[in-house]
C-alpha cells in the first residue's frame, strides 16, 4: 500500500510580527482501531487540533501492530518516514539503532519528564541518554480477573497464592463451573506463564529468566516448578479453549459459565463497557506473588524534514505526556497514567490498586517489562520462549524436558 498523505502538503509558514512560525503537522501511524483505543486516539487528535496542529491519521488494524510495522518500514525505506509511530519496548532501541529517530529531549527536559516517570519505565523512552519516545501509559499484565457472584456462591476468596487457587479450582470443578478462562493463541499462554515466573520465583528469578536470559535460572528447579503449574493449570481450562480470542475468554467470566481469567487489564475494558462494576460485578487481583509486570504503549519520533513536521513532534510529544491526555485516554483504555502525578479520582478501584502497586514496585525494584507484550526481549528470543510455552501447554511435554528444550531456544535465538 502507497501512503501519500503528506505528498501534496508543503511546508509553508504563517508570518507573525515578521516572524515565521511552522504550522504543527503530524502523520500517526498507529494501531488503535477498536472501539475504545479508536475513542482515545481522537482525544489526542482532538487536542492537537487544539493547539493549531494538523493532524493525518494513519491507522493500521490487525495483528497488534505486526501489519503496522510493516507499513512503517515501506515508509523508512523510502525515505518518506511518518512524524510519529506507536512503537513499544526494545522496538524503539532498534529503530534507533538504524538511525531513523529524532531526539526530543527539549520536550522531555521542559516537561520534566524525568520527574513524573518512573525510573524503569522512563529508561525505554531513551535511545543512549536521549530521549526519543514518548509514554502513553502503563497497562499491567499480571491480574487475575473474576466473577464475584460465582466466587460468593461456591465460598472461594481471592487467591493470594498458586496453592490457593489450585484449591479454588479443584473446588470450581466439582461445582461444574470452569475454573480458567483462557484463549489457547500463542501470547495468551505467554501472558498466563510469565505470571507464573514472577510468581513462583519472585522479581529476582524473573529478571534473571526473562530478561537477562540467564541459562542457569532457564533450567532450574524453580522453572521446572513453573512448567509443573502451567501443566496443572491446562487442567483447569474448558476443551475448546483452542484459537479462542482474549475478549471471548472475559466475556466467559462476565457470564458465570469460568471463574477466573489471567489477562492484563485491558481485559477491564471489556468488563467495564459491558456496565459491570468492578468490586459488585467483578473482582481484580494481582496474580500471585509479588511484583508488577508493565506493557508501555508509547510513540516514537522519527527523523523528518520540515520545521512544520518538527513542531508537530513536539507539539504531540508535550500533549502526548501531559496531564489531560494520560488521564482521559486511560479512562477509555483501562490502563493507568504512566504519569505519577496524574490525579485518579475518576478511575476505577482496580485502577487505584495498580497505581499503589506500580509506585512501590518502582521503589523495590520489582516493577518489570513484560517479556509476552515485547517489553523485555528482542523478538527472536520472545518468540523462542513463546513457542516452548505453547508446545508444552499444548502437548504431554514433561517439565525436564520444557527446561532443557527452553535453554537451547534461547541459545539457538542469539
Amino acid at each position: 500500500m502507497k501512503y501519500t498523505a503528506f505528498a501534496g502538503v508543503s511546508a509553508f509558514a504563517i508570518a507573525v510580527g515578521g516572524m515565521a512560525v511552522a504550522e504543527p503537522q503530524a502523520e500517526v501511524l498507529h494501531w488503535w482501531t477498536s472501539g475504545g483505543e479508536a475513542k482515545a486516539v481522537a482525544v489526542l487528535q482532538e487536542e492537537f487540533a487544539e493547539q493549531g496542529g494538523t493532524w493525518t491519521d494513519m491507522p493500521v488494524a490487525g495483528g497488534g501492530g505486526d501489519a503496522a510495522m510493516t507499513a512503517l518500514r515501506a515508509r523508512v525505506l523510502s525515505g518518506n518516514a511518518p512524524t510519529a509511530v506507536q512503537l513499544k519496548g526494545p522496538a524503539i532501541q532498534e529503530w534507533y539503532e538504524e538511525g531513523v529517530l529524532a531526539d526530543i529531549s527539549n520536550v522531555a527536559e521542559e516537561e520534566n519528564w524525568s520527574e513524573v516517570l518512573p525510573a524503569s519505565i522512563a529508561n525505554h523512552m531513551k535511545c543512549d541518554g536521549t530521549w526519543c519516545a514518548a509514554p502513553v501509559n502503563v497497562h499491567r499484565v499480571d491480574w487475575i480477573w473474576a466473577n464475584a457472584d460465582v466466587l460468593e456462591q461456591n465460598g472461594i476468596e481471592m487467591p493470594s497464592t498458586w496453592d490457593e487457587f489450585n484449591a479454588a479450582a479443584e473446588k470450581l470443578q466439582e461445582a461444574g463451573v470452569i475454573p480458567l478462562a483462557h484463549g489457547g493463541q500463542a501470547w495468551q499462554d505467554a501472558t498466563v506463564f510469565e505470571t507464573v515466573v514472577l510468581g513462583l520465583g519472585g522479581p529476582d528469578f524473573y529478571q534473571s529468566a526473562l530478561v537477562d536470559l540467564d541459562q542457569e535460572a532457564l533450567t532450574s528447579d524453580t522453572m521446572k516448578a513453573v512448567f509443573d503449574q502451567m501443566r496443572t493449570l491446562r487442567g483447569y481450562v474448558d476443551d475448546n479453549f483452542s484459537g479462542r480470542d482474549w475478549n471471548l475468554a472475559t466475556a466467559m467470566v462476565m457470564n458465570g459459565e469460568a471463574a477466573f481469567q489471567i489477562m492484563g487489564d485491558w481485559a477491564k475494558g471489556e468488563f467495564l463497557a459491558a456496565g459491570k462494576e468492578p468490586g459488585e460485578d467483578f473482582l481484580c487481583a494481582s496474580t500471585p506473588g509479588d511484583g508488577f509486570l508493565y506493557n508501555v504503549d508509547s510513540f516514537a519520533m522519527f527523523d523528518v524534514d520540515g520545521e512544520d513536521k518538527r513542531a508537530g513532534q513536539e507539539l504531540l510529544a508535550e500533549l502526548i505526556v501531559g496531564q489531560n491526555f494520560q488521564k482521559v485516554f486511560n479512562l477509555n483504555k483501562g490502563s493507568i497514567p504512566a504519569r505519577t502525578d496524574v490525579s485518579l479520582e475518576e478511575f476505577d478501584s482496580c485502577a487505584h490498586t495498580s497505581s499503589e502497586d506500580m509506585q512501590a514496585s518502582s521503589e523495590n525494584g520489582s516493577l518489570l517489562p513484560s517479556y509476552a507484550h515485547g517489553m523485555a526481549l528482542r523478538g527472536a528470543q520472545a518468540g523462542a520462549i513463546t513457542d516452548v510455552v505453547t508446545a508444552h501447554f499444548n502437548s504431554d511435554m514433561s517439565s525436564d524436558e520444557a527446561v532443557q528444550m527452553l535453554a537451547d531456544a534461547v541459545a539457538n535465538s542469539m
